[in-house]
């Protein structure tokens, strides 16, 4: 029985983390942390939870868990990952802090110097601490890793969708993709986190759909550029725009990319289904059909469309952002690190 240890268990990650990880037949969660409401139980703030007490983060028993999912608010999750690892237990973070190779890159997106640089790593090339989680291509890097970095949920649903088009160097010649690469995404308001804001408030989202941080603004942005660019150097540029969608859950990513030379649509399905042929999260659809968030809500899903217009694929790429955009992927990475079937305890 896997022994686990939950921080920030009270932000919408976290509950759907723990509920997914209270079916687990092979885990056991010791502890939950929340700052906001430590002293109370988890039933108080979500009636449908597990009955858990709430605890400090300071008054965490690390030395009795095997493996800590950390829900925390970046740069507070690396510090937090620290004194994790030096107990002997290993990290699943949902949080940003290891997701970026180079920590001059992450200073420069999130405003201050990395509080662990030297954890930091790729699954590209299998150096460095830190195994970037999209589990789907670090399969092979995950077994035994101590600290795993959970990609964020835009970049899992545009990075999957991507991907069959990006690491294929034998068929570069064959399809070559030209000028940028554009991905229109749209997220339920859950993306935003448990905290209200005027962006995120019901009277302002409600009957209503915005774009917000477009441009280079959005700290996604450097995450999926990385990773396009281990997969292929000269990967063309990226242009993300989020847009924020009055629902729940759920993000639906368009990628356009735009493809030189001779080619149909019947090419570019071969190529998907058979780079996610036999993935159980990963669903490859006919032809001409598209990926909606009614394929992928309460599931740990990716479902894909493709399409085409002229020299342009149209990419169709849904996920639930709580599941497999955040808590569903962290139980998935800690399967394979654990060597255990990766389908157990999800959906």
């Amino acid at each position: 029985m896997i022994q686990v240890g939950i921080f920030g268990v009270t932000g919408y990650t976290g509950y759907e983390l723990v509920r997914i990880l209270a079916q687990h037949p092979d885990v056991q969660v010791q502890f939950a942390t929340s700052q906001s409401f430590a002293g109370k139980w988890l039933t108080d703030v979500y009636p449908q939870a597990p009955h858990l007490p709430l605890i400090e983060e300071a008054d965490a028993p690390l030395e009795t868990v095997d493996v800590v999912f950390l829900c925390l608010p970046h740069a507070a999750a690396a510090a937090t990952a620290v004194r994790a690892l030096n107990t002997g237990g290993k990290v699943i973070d949902l949080s940003a802090d290891f997701r970026l190779a180079d920590p001059a890159v992450y200073a420069q997106w999130y405003g201050h110097e990395h509080p662990a640089p030297e954890l930091l790593g790729t699954a590209r090339s299998g150096f460095g601490f830190a195994v970037y989680g999209l589990t789907e291509w670090a399969r092979e890097q995950l077994p035994g890793a101590d600290l795993v970095a959970v990609p964020g949920c835009y970049p899992t649903s545009v990075l999957l969708g991507l991907r069959p088009l990006l690491q294929r160097p034998l068929l570069a010649a064959k399809l070559p993709l030209t000028g940028p690469i554009i991905a229109d995404s749209k997220s339920g308001v859950s993306g935003a986190g448990r905290q209200a804001s005027d962006t995120t408030h019901f009277m302002n989202v409600a009957d209503n759909f915005a774009p917000y941080k477009i441009g280079r603004a959005h700290r996604h942005l450097p995450e999926m550029e990385q990773v396009m660019h281990w997969w292929q150097a000269d990967a063309p540029p990226l242009i993300f725009s989020p847009h924020l969608l009055p629902v729940p859950r759920g993000i639906l990513s368009t990628i356009y990319v735009t493809i030189a030379g001779d080619w149909t649509l019947g090419d570019v399905a071969a190529l998907y289904t058979d780079m996610y042929a036999g993935e159980p999260f990963v669903c490859v659809l006919p032809p001409g059909q598209v990926a909606t968030l009614a394929h992928v809500t309460n599931t740990n899903k990716c479902v894909i469309g493709l399409a085409q217009a002229g020299n342009t694929l149209i990419i169709t790429s849904a996920i639930d952002n709580l599941i497999k955009g955040a808590a569903g992927q962290a139980v998935q990475d800690m399967n394979v690190v654990f060597r255990l079937d990766e389908t157990t305890g999800l959906v």
